[in-house]
């Protein structure tokens, strides 16, 4: 990168005046050092904790923090801290994972500067991190898998003292949060395994017997030294026997299938229960249907309301075989008030009527027009 207005402060160091990298500045400026301090802060403080006056530790009035523009430079790649001018108070900015900041390294420390200007001042800073123990113990050995169970074999001839496996775990804190210690919870037999305090190895305590049973599950937790204490469990199965096929008969029934079949049967019977349930809704709904289509015909099979049929217009015997030898149009008038009827007769109407030929597959469409049928006062004939 080009500098600009380039000149040399310091011994054969070459600053820029319009670009001022942290590293660079502060390799030009190392020698106007001012005041070094040093704050020692637990881990994971939340994000505006206090960390430190810093105006009060370094001799300095707020005013001159504010008049001086002093701000933090830090070679971090995240800016942890935060330097409150009005206050003269530095407080955390990000939380602080002293694991993910320091690794395995101890003591866990890193520095920065605060620089003012006019005229510069450059005062380090240096944080001590101190450990909590926020981080479980991590199991590595034996592997816990869901999907299949691993067992030590531990023959019938075995004698006291015989090591069957060793628990191994880790902890990523450091220092007594990091030490830990084994302890066997339960036991198939706790007469028959111990495991270590210190190493976590699981030896036998007594002679393996014939009437000791093939399968054993020990359950080993795995704590820590911390304030407060965390821990994690470990579950280790033994087979106490000679061969693999009499190990393979005795490890049929494991834990896992035994939950999947409770989970099948489970959603058997949901399924099931799901059907019967909309099966019984639907045959309710048809005889529900049935019932009432049903109830509406009695009630009109039973009703007393006069009947009035409707005959379309021209309603004519087209073939002949009736008592009428031509097509007449007539209404049929009945109330319930009167026993009298009144007939209408038209004009014969047999020019304009469709004529069917039944030995043939078609119609004959109408030739002629209709011609209107005006009704004569003195043709009607009463019929009581």
């Amino acid at each position: 990168m080009a500098l600009r207005n380039p000149f040399f402060c310091g011994v054969g160091r070459l600053c820029s005046r319009s670009i001022w990298p942290s590293l660079l500045f502060l390799s030009c400026f190392s020698h106007i050092v001012s005041g070094q301090i040093r704050y020692t802060i637990p881990e994971e403080l939340k994000k505006g904790s206090l960390i430190g006056n810093v105006a009060q530790d370094l001799g300095l009035d707020v005013q001159r923090l504010h008049s001086g523009r002093a701000r933090v430079v830090t070679r971090q790649s995240i800016q942890y801290t935060e330097l409150k001018t009005d206050k003269g108070v530095l407080v955390v900015n990000e939380r602080i994972d002293r694991e993910q900041l320091c690794g395995d390294a101890t003591p866990c420390s890193f520095s920065f500067e605060v620089i003012l200007e006019n005229p510069m001042e450059l005062h380090q800073i240096t944080l001590i991190i101190q450990d909590q123990n926020d981080n479980p113990p991590q199991v590595l050995y034996p592997v816990q898998t869901g999907g299949s169970v691993v067992a030590e074999m531990v023959p019938r001839a075995a004698d006291v003292g015989y090591l069957v496996t060793k628990v191994v775990a880790v902890d990523v804190d450091s220092g007594q949060n990091a030490w830990l210690s084994y302890e066997l919870q339960k036991a198939t037999d706790r007469a028959l395994f111990e495991v270590g305090l210190q190493n976590g190895e699981i030896r036998t305590i007594r002679q393996v017997s014939d009437k000791d049973a093939v399968k054993q599950r020990l359950t080993v937790i795995v704590e820590d030294n911390g304030q407060p204490s965390r821990s994690a469990t470990v579950i280790v199965n033994v087979a106490v026997a000679d061969s693999f096929p009499e190990v393979l008969s005795e490890f049929t029934d494991f834990p896992h299938d035994k939950e999947y079949n409770d989970n099948l049967t489970f959603y058997l019977v949901l399924a099931l229960a799901v059907v019967s349930f909309l099966f019984i809704t639907c045959l309710v709904v048809i005889i529900s249907v049935k019932i009432y289509r049903w109830r509406q015909s009695r009630i009109l099979y039973h009703s007393n309301l006069p009947v009035i049929p409707y005959y379309p217009p021209r309603y004519s015997d087209t073939l002949g075989t009736g008592t009428l030898p031509h097509v007449y149009n007539y209404e049929v008038c009945r109330t319930t008030d009167s026993r009298k009827s009144d007939c209408k007769f038209g004009r014969a109407g047999s020019q304009n009527v469709l004529i069917m030929d039944p030995s043939s597959t078609g119609t004959m469409q109408r030739i002629q027009s209709e011609k209107s049928i005006l009704d004569e006062p003195d043709s009607p004939l009463e019929v009581s």
